[in-house]
């Protein structure tokens, strides 16, 4: 298995559901900014609806930090619509509902189960320069955490702009950091 941390974003192309209308979002549109790929199993389930209004709760904070959020499944834009209209929960959202029913990029983001045709619960982080940051991968019965979320992209947003520091177990915006050095060595 090869990680893909450091690795480029895939070039893409699929539609969207998002504030009452279709449209296409491609990898251009990703370039110059930070993006949350946040790939979920299905619409019309049990444990996405809740993450997903998870990510609607935090979307302002996510936004305030230049992080655009786009949740995948391998349904239509149609079924996003449809789902959005049928649900409370899901009429919260305003962040693009990407449709992937051919599994493009649930496969190029190792998330495909293909037996089943749908993803498991990958979250990736992708900075500016369309690198893969963050990575994590969920069976399909354990959801999320927004919060934990919005903690690993500050924590990547602080190490992209101080390249000499790294951010300890549970640091928040403002904790100290470390500078990676012989002395630290043996001393934490």
């Amino acid at each position: 298995m090869q990680s893909i941390i450091n690795a480029q974003l895939p070039e893409f192309k699929v539609q969207a559901y998002q504030n009452g209308s279709f449209k296409t979002v491609s990898n251009n549109d990703i370039k110059g900014k930070w993006a949350i790929f946040f790939f979920y199993p299905a619409d019309f389930t049990f444990v996405c609806p809740t993450e997903l209004a998870d990510m609607a709760d935090k979307y302002d904070k996510f936004q305030a930090l230049g992080v655009e959020v786009y949740s995948v499944s391998t349904d239509s834009h149609y079924v996003h619509k449809a789902w959005h209209d049928a649900s409370e929960t899901i009429r919260k959202i305003k962040y693009p509902m990407l449709a992937d029913p051919t599994g493009t990029l649930t496969r190029a983001f190792g998330v495909h189960i293909e037996e089943a045709g749908v993803a498991y619960r990958g979250t990736i982080v992708v900075n500016p320069n369309g690198e893969i940051k963050i990575a994590e991968i969920n069976d399909n019965g354990i959801g999320r955490n927004a919060d934990e979320l919005l903690r690993k992209v500050e924590a990547a947003q602080f190490v992209a702009s101080h390249p000499n520091d790294v951010c300890p177990a549970k640091w928040k915006k403002g904790d100290a950091t470390l500078k990676p050095n012989i002395d630290l060595i043996g001393k934490i």
